[in-house]
């Protein structure tokens, strides 16, 4: 079905104007007409039409001037130039002016329609482009970040700040609080919001394939490589490239990233050509960063250039006022995707939600919110739906257990629940199968021991 719209014509020729208005109504538009500048003008400025079809040649202004009032009046109307007097130069002219097109009489009232179609599904695009854009904004925006404690408000006006600058930002804190949630809040409220933010796991792939995914990889460079291929920081050009588990990169790729924070150059795998950087740099880790330049695993110079800015992120047992207030959101969150009718928490569960520690912090707390709405049965949340396993219900941070023991034993009940699935119980914890695999080797948990073992 075609989009119908508000179109004013604008010609001093009564048979050209009623018969473009006759034409264009029987296919559904709204039309209004004028014979010359000073009707027009009023028109646009009374009725705000979508659409202008403007004769060049007009008594008083002709149709370039009418055109030029008319964006200034209405910057968001679109006109189409007519004209029996036509020449590659008035085109031009027109064009660029502000008209989106510009048609020569004689001409077939179809072309017009045909051309409105297309002017009126392109501006159905831009409109749709730009509510996505404000929707992200608003899902990204400091005031949805949804926090009480005062530790987040202070990083909260701090973000907004640094929001504001172009200087590298190095945001540290346990894997699932927030990393890059703070990250592209700094990108949606910075000068480069409307150019691309661009994220990439520095642990997730071996050095080999992490240096083509973050350069890019030249033709022929590697065997079967037949075209040029960019990498993700020359697709975050003028944007913002999110570097998570920075720490975990290895010394050739530190190198190459310091040049590109110095020289704001770098070159593609298997060339040799400099290519531009253009990409405001933030980076992330759930390690002490300062003890891996201590050790040297990390470069010192490194390390500054991408710490010009830090901040740090509290998990969220140092703040558990957060802890409700995320509950909620979450709450309303997924009884809205699931279609469920569910009021709150009951007294039991809030307490638990209190009381447990939750090392997977704010991704645990999603998905066990997420699991409750979908296993809940009545209009509140019963602890039971927090937590199925009895034993998963007991991690309550008892008196005399060190956070060590908590974190060991919840782990551990978990992987029990997911049966030895390391994919499932990292999804459960709300962390990544890499952090996981971490916290297995320190607290020297045997696998074996377990049902199954991870896929």
């Amino acid at each position: 079905m075609k989009r119908k719209t508000k179109i004013l014509i604008v010609d001093d020729e009564a048979i050209m104007r009623d018969s473009l208005r006759d034409w264009l109504s029987d296919v559904g538009h709204e039309v209004l007409t004028a014979e010359n500048s000073t009707q027009a003008l009023e028109i646009i400025q009374k009725e705000n039409p979508a659409v202008a079809v403007i004769d060049l040649v007009l008594p008083g202004a002709d149709g370039l001037e009418l055109l030029r009032k008319a964006k200034q009046l209405a910057p968001e109307i679109q006109v189409i130039i007519i004209t029996a007097y036509g020449s590659i130069a008035t085109a031009i002219t027109a064009i660029k002016e502000g008209a989106y097109d510009y048609i020569e009489k004689p001409f077939p009232p179809e072309k017009i329609e045909l051309l409105i179609d297309k002017l009126v599904e392109r501006q159905s695009l831009l409109d749709e482009n730009l509510s996505l854009r404000h929707r992200l904004e608003e899902k990204y925006s400091f005031e949805n970040i949804v926090a009480k404690s005062a530790q987040m408000q202070k990083i909260i006006e701090m973000v907004k700040v640094v929001a504001r600058s172009n200087a590298t930002v190095m945001i540290s804190g346990e894997s699932g609080t927030g990393k890059e949630l703070i990250a592209r809040a700094i990108h949606s409220q910075s000068y480069r919001k409307t150019r691309p933010f661009v994220a990439i796991s520095c642990a997730s792939l071996p050095e080999n394939l992490l240096e083509a995914e973050l350069f890019g990889v030249e033709k022929g460079a590697f065997t079967g490589n037949l075209a040029q291929r960019k990498g993700k920081l020359e697709a975050a050009s003028k944007g913002t490239l999110f570097l998570d588990d920075v720490c975990d990169l290895c010394a050739n790729i530190q190198g190459h990233l310091l040049r590109v924070l110095e020289e704001k150059e770098f070159t593609r795998v298997g060339g040799s050509e400099p290519v531009r950087a253009d990409a405001r740099i933030i980076s992330a880790t759930s390690k002490d960063i300062r003890k891996a330049v201590e050790a040297k695993q990390f470069r010192e110079d490194l390390y500054y250039r991408l710490n010009v800015v830090t901040i740090e992120l509290p998990p969220l047992r140092e703040r558990r006022e957060d802890i409700p207030v995320l509950a909620e959101h979450f709450l309303r969150r997924f009884c809205q995707e699931n279609q469920k009718k569910i009021t709150g928490f009951s007294a039991e569960a809030n307490d638990f939600l209190l009381k447990y520690d939750w090392p997977g912090n704010i991704r645990e707390l999603e998905n066990a919110v997420e699991r409750a709405v979908i296993l809940a049965r009545g209009n509140l949340i019963d602890v039971e739906d927090l937590s199925p396993q009895s034993s998963y219900t007991a991690q309550r941070a008892p008196v005399g257990k060190t956070m060590r023991e908590v974190e060991k034993n919840h782990i551990l009940n978990i992987l029990i629940e997911a049966g030895g699935n390391c994919s499932e119980a990292a999804r459960l914890l709300g962390i990544s199968r890499m952090t996981l695999y971490n916290k297995i080797k320190t607290y020297g948990l045997n696998l074996n021991k377990l049902e199954h073992s991870d896929s």
